[in-house]
């Protein structure tokens, strides 16, 4: 007897309840396809939050991710809360689930479907094929390091700091989670680092050439993380899977991004031990565009298609929501964010619609 898979659904603020209820529609389609036995529950995250709560994220909510399967989530975040002390902010209850649930490594595709090689900001020929996977740690590095803060100095000038601090084991993990990973695909693995000035990385190369040792098919190169930066934009298809800390995750798995034709088409996955697991869009809450029905809701859609193959042990019907993507946009079917002429420009539920249809 198939036991029910539970799902928390955390729309966020912005556009996130528009995409996250396109990613519901397919989810729907493909339970009632393929016979999952999925069970949504919808709960608060973010200005959303803080609205509701008080808080960016409640202990009660919290709570129920702790016993759901996966998490689904669109974004938080948006001016309304830009005033409000950096405590309680909108992204701190991201940041606060990663955190209490363990979810260390983050995987975030960067991958160019053929239909829009030309929507990219490089040329066709530097990103036609590109299949990239940064694997970025993100339960430690600088957006965790204690002692953090801003203090005023004895001249009475403030000053703001941050720490940089990685352990062995934090290390150890992501770096298995990348070279794990890089034995499904092509066997290449580079770590980004800036070894030559910070003592933090110095570490965390020396453990990933320690934990090459494990993984003699894959292999291993080392780069500093502003020449990472300038060969993602000069030749981006050198690379396989990077796997880098948190803060130069952050930037370099943005920066992928664009060189798919748009921010709006790249899914995530937030992953724990046990495989447990927090899946949503790379891209933002987009407050500027947020109730117009003309958001990309298929990085919402995919991501929803990595929970299935990650978390929930389903990769027929990922492969099959995949599968529907690739359709819709063969269609001619574009969002406002990879419109170009001659294509058809469809609404957020439109091509939801069709992703559905496709199924």
């Amino acid at each position: 007897m198939t036991l029910t898979k539970k799902i928390v659904l955390l729309p966020g603020d912005g556009i996130g309840p528009e995409i996250v209820a396109e990613a519901v529609k397919v989810l729907e389609a493909v339970d009632a396809k393929y016979k999952l036995k999925l069970k949504f529950e919808q709960e608060l995250i973010g200005g959303a939050a803080i609205d509701q709560h008080g808080v960016p994220l409640a202990n009660t909510t919290l709570d129920k991710c702790r016993a759901a399967d996966a998490v689904l989530m669109g974004s938080v975040g948006g001016p309304k809360w830009d005033t409000l002390d950096s405590s309680i902010r909108p992204e701190k209850g991201l940041l606060k689930i990663r955190y209490e649930l363990g979810l260390f490594a983050n995987l975030r595709p960067a991958l160019l479907y053929p239909q829009l090689a030309d929507a990219s900001s490089l040329k066709r020929e530097l990103v036609a094929g590109l299949d990239i996977l940064i694997v970025r740690e993100l339960t430690g590095g600088i957006y965790f390091g204690e002692p953090r803060g801003i203090r005023r100095l004895d001249n009475g000038e403030r000053q703001g700091y941050n720490t940089y601090v990685y352990s062995e084991h934090e290390i150890e993990r992501i770096g298995r989670v990348a070279f794990d990973m890089a034995m499904k695909r092509d066997k290449r693995v580079c770590s980004v680092d800036k070894a030559n000035v910070l003592e933090a990385t110095v570490l965390w190369r020396e453990v990933m050439q320690s934990l090459s040792a494990d993984y003699p098919e894959v292999e291993l190169s080392h780069m500093y993380v502003d020449n990472a930066a300038m060969q993602l934009v000069r030749a981006p298809k050198q690379f396989d899977v990077i796997v880098t800390g948190n803060m130069f995750g952050d930037i370099l798995s943005d920066t992928a991004a664009m060189l798919t034709g748009s921010i709006g088409m790249l899914p995530s996955a937030s992953l724990g031990k046990d495989g447990r697991g927090l899946y949503e869009p790379v891209h933002g809450s987009a407050p500027d565009i947020a109730g117009q029905g003309i958001a990309n809701p298929l990085a919402t859609i995919l991501s929803a298609a990595m929970m299935l193959r990650y978390s929930l042990g389903e990769a027929e019907a990922a492969n099959a929501i995949e599968a529907a993507v690739g359709k819709v946009l063969d269609q001619g079917l574009r969002s406002a964010d990879i419109y170009s002429d001659g294509m058809q420009r469809v609404s957020t539920v439109e091509m939801g619609d069709a992703v559905v249809a496709a199924l």
